[in-house]
This record gives C-alpha cells, structure tokens and sequence, in this order.
C-alpha cells in the first residue's frame, strides 16, 4: 500500500470515527445504524463496511481513541510537574476534568437499549473498565517508584504498592461519582487537593 493510499485510508477512518462518535452522542449507540454512519459521512454503506464490519467494530474503535486520549492527557499532566505530590495532583485532576468534558458523550451511550442490549453493554463496559485500569495502574506505579527511587516517599513493597494502587483508584471513582451528582465542577479543584494530601500522608518518610 502506498504512503498516499494509507494516508486517504487513515482520513477516512478517522471521518467515520468522528461522525459514529457524533451519532452516539446525540442518539445514544442502540438508535444508529451502519446507514446512519454512511450519511453522515456522505458515503454508501459499502463504503464503511471496507473499513469496520459492524457498528460494534466502530463503537470499540470509537472508545479506544477516547481512552487514548485520556491516558495520553493524564500522562502529559503528570510529566510536566515533578515531586511525587504533584505528580499525584496532576494525575487525579487531569483524569477527573478529562472524565468531566467527555460525560456527555459516555452518558448518552445505554439510552434506549433493551434488557439485553443493556446487559451486552455492561459486559463491554467492563471489558473498557478494566483496560483503563491496568493502564493507569501502570502510570500510578511508575510515578511512585520514581519517587521510592528519589528518597521523596518511604519504600513499599510490591504487594503494599498494588494495594495502594488499588484503593487510590477505587477512591477516584467514587469521587468522581460524587462530583458528577453535584454537577459542580468548582469543586472539582479542592476535592482533588484534599484527596491528594491524603493520599500522601500516609506516604511520607
């Protein structure tokens, strides 16, 4: 394939990405179709079928780029401070805002789906739950090596840090649920600032 057929190819993947993401959006994923897709694209079905086999194909790609984009804006976050401290702020900040602009896009997903559509989608969901897990378990675990490394918070075993790990990322969840239903992203800052002073008292030397 040439450099210039990849590149119309990879166009025109990301064309049909951002138009499903649009319809999911707006829609919810059950009402839209595969004919919806191509319309909004200005394409014949055929056309996206060369490209992805089903609207569950597109959605899987669709939650991917989302995912990628929030692991790449948390990881950004956190290498452009230093210190363990603010390491962790940028980390729970970032996933938080980032998780607070894209509500509306994963709040639409389940309207409109049947029992069993419903339950399809939480199996799925929890496929996505647990990618983004170990991923962010990933960075969590790197950011506090570093500071072990450094001298900046005291050593802990592996099987102390994965527990760690664990109960900061469950709590992030349930603070995220929390400022979701008070809908107040004022608070969103100094709920993060205590959650970070914390989770860092029980870190230092």
């Amino acid at each position: 394939m040439s450099a210039s057929n990849s590149t119309k190819e990879d166009l025109m993947q990301e064309q049909i990405l951002m138009a499903a993401k649009g319809l999911f959006q707006t829609y919810g994923l059950a009402k839209v179709t595969m004919d919806d897709v191509a319309k909004a694209i200005g394409k014949g079905r055929s056309s996206l079928y060369y490209y992805y086999k089903s609207k569950d194909e597109i959605f899987d790609a669709v939650i991917m780029i989302e995912i990628r984009e929030m692991l790449l804006a948390m990881t950004n976050a956190v290498n452009r401070v230093s210190g363990v401290e603010q390491k962790f702020r940028a980390f729970f900040l970032t996933k938080l805002e980032v998780l607070h602009e894209k509500r509306a896009f994963f709040k639409m997903l389940d309207v409109g789906m049947d029992a069993n559509a419903l339950s399809d989608f939480n199996k799925t969901k929890i496929v996505h739950h647990n990618l983004i897990i170990r991923q962010e378990s990933k960075l969590l675990e790197a950011l506090l090596t570093e500071g072990m490394d450094k001298g900046e918070v005291r050593n802990l075993s592996a099987s102390e840090l994965e527990m760690l790990i664990y109960v900061l990322l469950s709590c992030l969840r349930g603070l995220k649920r929390e400022l979701d239903l008070d809908n107040d992203a004022q608070r969103l800052v100094s709920a993060v600032d205590m959650f970070t002073r914390m989770a860092m008292q029980g870190l230092y030397k």
